[in-house]
């Protein structure tokens, strides 16, 4: 499930974008991201069904996108499908916000 990014506004952020592309040579997006913060929330699904997140080469090519995105100066937030849509996750994003 994807989440709705107006959530995030109707609770006084900014709307993030979905699916925003953040390399500039690769097809890397992440899940949402406020750009004007260098800020992304990825959502990590399929912990309990051996989702592409879980899997040996999944996790490899996690680790590969978010460590190109730290060198480009992006801060990531890694939440579960569950905790998208929740006021924890809206409080989260707001410090990340305040502390850039």
């Amino acid at each position: 499930m994807k989440p709705d990014p107006n959530f995030f506004a109707l609770h006084g952020l900014a709307a993030p974008v979905a699916e925003f592309r953040f390399h500039p040579e690769r097809r890397w997006r992440f899940d949402l991201a406020w750009p004007e913060y260098r800020l992304a929330l990825e959502i990590e699904g399929g912990l309990w069904v051996g989702g592409r997140h879980n899997s040996p080469q999944g996790f490899f090519k996690d680790l590969e996108k978010y460590n190109a995105a730290a060198c480009l100066g992006w801060r990531i937030l890694r939440v579960t499908p569950k905790a998208v849509g929740t006021l924890v996750t809206v409080q989260l994003v707001r410090a990340a916000m305040s502390a850039a």
